[in-house]
């Protein structure tokens, strides 16, 4: 399997963890409005890196990676809010929160790879 596909696999993964995380959670305003927001973002991150991986330039490339960390990065959000407002188990929610934060490390590690080949950043 290449980089690419595995890296797809997992953000495919964490999507259906919050699809799941969505469909239970409390039918209460707050459970409802923060689920849907959830949805959104954590479902978003897979097919943008679909995207990526068929950008028409290198800069493309790297402008999808950035709409895929932001996505990961207002999932974070929604599960941090989860987990201070007990709104679903405490232990898979944290499964989550991490699995979301290592993939952001990963995006945020792939975009500065491809700006540093491309030339836009300097290596340090």
């Amino acid at each position: 399997m290449a980089k690419g596909d595995d890296i797809e696999e997992k953000l495919i993964s964490f999507a259906v963890r919050v699809l799941t995380m969505c469909e239970r959670m409390p039918k209460s305003a707050e459970g409802e409005h923060i689920a849907n927001q959830l949805l959104r973002s954590g479902t978003a991150g897979a097919p943008n890196y679909a995207e990526a991986r068929a950008a028409e330039s290198s800069m493309d490339f790297i402008h999808k990676l950035g709409v895929v960390l932001k996505e990961l990065n207002e999932s974070r959000v929604w599960l941090d809010m989860i987990l201070k407002r007990g709104l679903y188990d405490a232990q898979e929610a944290r499964l989550a929160h991490e699995e979301c934060v290592t993939l952001s490390k990963i995006i945020a590690v792939s975009r500065r790879t491809a700006a540093e080949n491309a030339g836009r950043i300097k290596r340090s």
